[in-house]
């Protein structure tokens, strides 16, 4: 049996449909998950990272996928490792390897750590800007063909989330191959803001602009939302400053290392998504 914590997230959704599709056993867990419709042979279970999970989750479990919440990490590793679990896939960062440490990369490194330091074997999973972001943008192109955010020419490599739920498949179904290592994750293509923006308007056939906010604009926006500290806002935007025209070293290999093919495009993943921007 495989767990999949996190599992009606963006990326634990596609880890648990690839894992069907492999045809292998999988228990989702969520905190709701009468209100997820599962695939067939989905073992649907409620289960709060935040409050730990009991023993009775860990039943029959070889392999785990562990989304990254550090708070009570400590306790579901040891329990994990109690019942037997034998590899661990973490949903990491690639902020994780930061040299600075700061709030950006804290949460994962703590999980990380917590399960290199317990008996199971594991791979940790590193992406960076999930294409999947750009859905907040959404509402504003809908209403006024705007996109309002601070550093236009910020640039990343977005990945898709099927791509990413595609290599901790792997590591799941194969941890003799995948165990100890750390897989830092990117899309084909590095993309500035405006570079994005413009694969939408392609998309949706309508001419959108580009409004650019000061960094104190951005920080208060960023501080309307109940998940973000000061310091956090602070780290995303001197993160998006220092990427500003840097374009060098962003395209990184390893989804084509460990699932043999390129990984998908900002195109593709703004086509699968085309109707959240257009509206009804």
């Amino acid at each position: 049996m495989i767990l999949v914590t996190g599992a009606t997230g963006n990326v634990g959704r596609q880890i648990v449909e690839q894992l069907v599709s492999a045809g292998a056993p999988v228990r989702a867990v969520s905190r709701r998950p009468e209100q997820t419709a599962w695939p067939d042979g989905v073992e649907a279970v409620a289960g709060d990272l935040t409050a730990g999970l009991s023993a009775e989750v860990f039943r029959d479990v070889t392999a785990m996928h562990l989304f990254p919440v550090p708070d009570r990490v400590a306790g579901v590793v040891a329990g994990a490792e109690a019942a037997g679990v034998r590899h661990v896939t973490v949903l990491s960062s690639l902020a994780a390897d930061s040299d600075e440490h700061g709030p950006l990369s804290r949460r994962h490194l703590d999980v990380e750590q917590a399960v290199a330091a317990s008996t199971m074997t594991w791979t940790f999973v590193r992406p960076g800007m999930f294409m999947t972001n750009t859905r907040q943008w959404a509402p504003l192109i809908r209403a006024e063909g705007v996109v309002r955010q601070p550093y236009p020419d910020s640039v990343t490599a977005p990945i898709h989330e099927d791509d990413i739920a595609a290599v901790t498949v792997a590591a799941l179904l194969d941890p003799g191959r995948h165990a100890g290592r750390a897989y830092e994750l990117s899309g084909p293509d590095p993309l500035s803001q405006v570079d994005r923006m413009a694969v939408i308007s392609r998309a949706i056939g309508r001419e959108l602009r580009f409004d650019e906010l000061t960094r104190e604009q951005a920080r208060t926006d960023l501080l309307r939302s109940p998940w973000m500290s000061e310091g956090l806002a602070d780290a995303l935007l001197s993160l998006m400053a220092a990427t500003v025209g840097a374009r060098d070293g962003l395209v990184l290999p390893a989804v084509e290392d460990v699932t043999g093919r390129s990984p998908r495009t900002f195109a593709s993943w703004v086509e699968q998504h085309r109707q959240e921007f257009v509206g009804a």
